[in-house]
């Protein structure tokens, strides 16, 4: 299998993630939709990354698509629960997440463009939402050690790679000292290799 892949990109960075908590061999291969040239359409009619190839060269776009799929290909270190409110609960957790991350990506992307072109208002709705997020993401996981259960799930790899965006990105919006129990939630994650060796870059 081959990840094509971004140092960047959140997105990617779960399924980094996953691939390292579950020890499957990946082949990462650096392209990006912002860079002339790049071949990503070519795999992704969608011109996103993350793209898995599989080895019969059938692609699988999406992290959530991709997450799921690597979590069944390998019985060990299970991130997602098999069924019931236990998984829904792990998949409501991943949507607020990337929820975060989509509206933090907005914002940025719209920060970078022209003068003239620029949307305040569109910048500060999309932080407004990011705002609103990690406040329900603290007060979801109030002192609980992990999101989800009494172990690493798909849930905290989600918010952990949200909050290193918002750190990477819109750093300003300082929500560590907002949210304490988040702040402790990602220090514990970042001791783990999985998250340490894929903090973005760029």
């Amino acid at each position: 299998m081959k990840l094509i892949a971004s140092l960047t990109s959140p997105y990617v960075r779960k399924v980094r993630i996953v691939l390292a908590e579950k020890k499957i061999d990946c082949d990462l291969v650096l392209d990006s939709p912002w860079v002339e040239g790049n071949q990503v359409a070519a795999v992704n009619p969608l011109g996103k990354i993350p793209v898995l190839v599989l080895d019969d060269e059938s692609t699988l776009y999406d992290s959530r698509v991709i997450a799921e799929y690597l979590d069944t290909v390998a019985p060990n270190n299970r991130l997602i629960p098999a069924s019931g409110r236990e998984r829904i609960s792990v998949k409501r957790w991943e949507a607020l997440a990337d929820g975060v991350l989509d509206a933090a990506v907005a914002a940025f992307l719209e920060a970078k463009r022209p003068d003239g072109e620029r949307s305040p208002a569109w910048i500060e709705r999309q932080r407004g939402k990011v705002s609103q997020a990690l406040k329900v993401m603290s007060d979801d996981l109030g002192g609980q050690p992990w999101c989800h259960g009494s172990s690493l799930s798909l849930a905290d790899v989600a918010v952990g790679c949200a909050l290193g965006y918002v750190s990477f990105r819109l750093g300003d919006m300082r929500w560590r000292e907002q949210y304490p129990n988040l702040a402790h939630l990602y220090d514990k994650l970042m001791q783990r290799p999985a998250f340490a060796d894929t903090v973005p870059q760029g």
